[in-house]
């Protein structure tokens, strides 16, 4: 193996275990899960705790069945609530509920907490700017691959429709 194939699977294996670990933790501490929180804490930075549906499942990057199951274990247990689309009558809003917003505090907490003991300590300033600068990179070189993709570039205008 090349050495710059066993950095990536290095990479790969501690992202699977880090994954991993902050979701035990994340579960022990609040009762939520790992989609759960990735529902709540793009909610809770959403203006009003609210999102259309369409655009909450381009954030998350999941498919439309996956969103709707969640949604709807995520309401019957009074964190979130479907309300229709004041812009697009066909298509509904996602909103925390004040129980939402309350779990979604108190989870963004616990991982914040998880993620400064096992990683921010963990790499010091120095390696955090390496860090911080190589997702950038990653991030830009990601952006260019949607751009070339005509699946990609259609799922995002039909979410941004004007081409924000």
């Amino acid at each position: 193996m090349t050495a710059d194939l066993a950095a990536w699977r290095a990479y790969s294996t501690v992202h699977t275990q880090l994954a991993a670990h902050l979701s035990r933790e994340l579960t022990r501490a609040t009762g939520l899960s790992e989609a759960d929180y990735q529902v709540l804490d793009a909610l809770l930075d959403a203006p009003g705790g609210r999102m259309r549906a369409l655009e909450l499942r381009w954030v998350l990057q999941w498919e439309k069945s996956r969103l709707s199951h969640q949604v709807g274990r995520m309401a019957k247990r009074g964190l979130l609530g479907r309300e229709s689309c004041a812009e697009d009558a066909r298509g509904w809003d996602i909103a925390l509920t004040p129980e939402g917003c309350e779990a979604a505090a108190r989870a963004r907490q616990v991982r914040d907490d998880s993620v400064r003991r096992l990683v921010l300590d963990a790499l010091g300033p120095d390696r955090l700017a390496g860090l911080e600068e190589t997702a950038a990179l990653l991030s830009a070189r990601l952006e260019r691959a949607a751009e070339e993709d005509p699946s990609c570039r259609a799922a995002r205008a039909e979410v941004f429709p004007s081409g924000e």
